[in-house]
């Protein structure tokens, strides 16, 4: 005999897991509760139009599942999330929990199992085989259009500073060393166009997640479930969540695979190795302020030194930096789990449940800061950019039709060799006059047609 606390909802099932699986003390992500608590109503009401659950349990189920929808009980979810292979122990506390408050809803005890059964009722057409994955799917697409919604205000961020700069001409670069012309504002741009793209791609990859493994019971067999459950529960289920969601193509590939679960992973992957690019460019660009580029200032968000007084650094891009690398961390493990996947099930999917939605929300909740506090705010060094742009060597570029390039080489070497302005090489050697240097130091001459 099992000793359960009072106030539990749960009973000897979730116990066992509570102790074989101690480990990190971090529980479910929020919508992975709320894709089953959707989930188990839909099916309730599926069977209740299939005539094997009776009014008064799918009305006291309903009703449970709604109050966990609308917030509550959530301290009875106490499995980790590393757990017992495709979530079967996480499963089984959702069903107690929900039973457990249906028998209370019916005027029994909560651990009445008579009144309301966890695996009888609860559960009743139902595997964690097929369960899990659609809790999983719908777990990270709920996290994963939040995430959509930041990255576009992201994006619009960068697109203002991008207009904000246009008419700021500096100096590119590539190879870290001085190239042709740009202006600041086609570099913030670009910015916000490799991540709306990065974006795309996220959406793409989420809408990959709406075929739905449930109805497939054990090993994708329907084996339990009348004809015609999976597309009536899964239709509900769409409505519940306002998702487009359908069947699986094919019910035994639902279970097996979980490749559609790492396409979006490589999405977030490959969205934070971009993000992390973005991040890397602008510290660049914020370097110094004595020594480094100094062509942007951040917005200073706390002291940068405890032993250098007035030290700022970019702390939030560094932490974003951080956060990046974290998600390219969890994309390797999920690629690992979804090629561990045998026979007719993959067991691993906890840990993709945990990383696919646990990833995008540290990027729920940092964007906004880094939006607000730090992209929003910054400021062009407009006279550091003109000084590197007339300093700059390849500025000569501009004027090889006029010149040639062998000759504008030879300026090109020369400045460098002596230290000095390709405009004072230029003016000495008479090779134009400073009418013809200063019309092709206007940004219309120094940068190109593509703006």
């Amino acid at each position: 005999m099992r000793e359960i606390p009072d106030d539990a909802y749960w009973g000897a099932q979730t116990s066992r897991a509570v102790e074989n699986y101690p480990i990190s003390g971090e529980r479910a992500h929020p919508e992975v509760i709320r894709a089953y608590a959707r989930m188990k109503r839909a099916c309730a009401e599926t069977n209740r139009e299939f005539g094997r659950l009776d009014e008064k349990k799918t009305g006291a189920i309903v009703a449970a599942c709604d109050e966990i929808l609308a917030g509550r009980h959530v301290e009875q979810f106490v499995v980790d999330v590393y757990q017992a292979g495709a979530g079967t122990s996480f499963h089984m506390n959702v069903n107690e929990v929900i039973a457990g408050r249906a028998a209370e809803i019916l005027g029994s005890s909560r651990g009445d199992r008579s009144a309301v059964n966890p695996n009888d009722d609860v559960n009743l057409g139902q595997s964690t085989n097929d369960t899990f994955p659609t809790a999983l799917h719908m777990a990270a697409i709920a996290v994963g259009r939040v995430l959509s919604l930041e990255i576009g205000r992201l994006v619009n961020s960068f697109q203002r500073k991008g207009e904000e700069f246009s008419g700021i001409v500096k100096s590119g670069r590539t190879h870290l060393m001085d190239a042709v012309p740009v202006t600041l504002g086609q570099e913030f741009r670009a910015f916000a166009s490799a991540l709306a793209h990065r974006r795309q791609v996220l959406d793409a990859a989420l809408d990959g997640l709406l075929e739905l493994a449930l109805g497939g019971s054990a090993v994708g067999t329907g084996l339990n479930t009348p004809a015609g459950f999976r597309e009536k529960a899964i239709a509900r289920l769409s409505q519940l969540a306002g998702e487009a969601f359908r069947p699986a193509a094919d019910p035994r590939e639902a279970l097996q695979s979980r490749a559609a679960a790492g396409d979006y992973s490589g999405a977030l992957r490959s969205f934070a190795v971009e993000l992390g690019r973005v991040a890397n460019d602008l510290r660049l660009l914020a370097s110094g302020p004595a020594t480094g580029l100094d062509e942007i200032r951040l917005p200073a968000v706390q002291p940068g030194s405890s032993i250098m007084p007035g030290k700022v650094n970019p702390s939030l891009l560094e932490c974003l930096n951080m956060l990046c690398f974290q998600i390219i961390g969890f994309d390797t493990a999920n690629m690992l789990a979804v090629s561990g996947g045998q026979l007719d099930l993959n067991v691993m999917m906890p840990l993709m449940a945990y990383n696919l939605t646990r990833g995008p929300q540290l990027l729920i909740n940092f964007l906004p800061v880094v939006r607000e506090r730090c992209v929003d705010g910054i400021t062009a060094n407009r006279e550091k950019c003109r000084h590197y742009l007339e300093e700059s060597p390849s500025v000569i570029t501009a004027l090889t039709p006029k010149i040639g390039y062998a000759k504008a080489a030879e300026i090109f070497k020369e400045s460098v060799a002596r230290g000095v302005r390709v405009r004072q090489v230029l003016l000495e050697k008479k090779v134009v006059t400073e009418k013809e240097l200063e019309e092709a130091m206007t940004p219309d001459a120094l940068l190109g047609p593509l703006t």
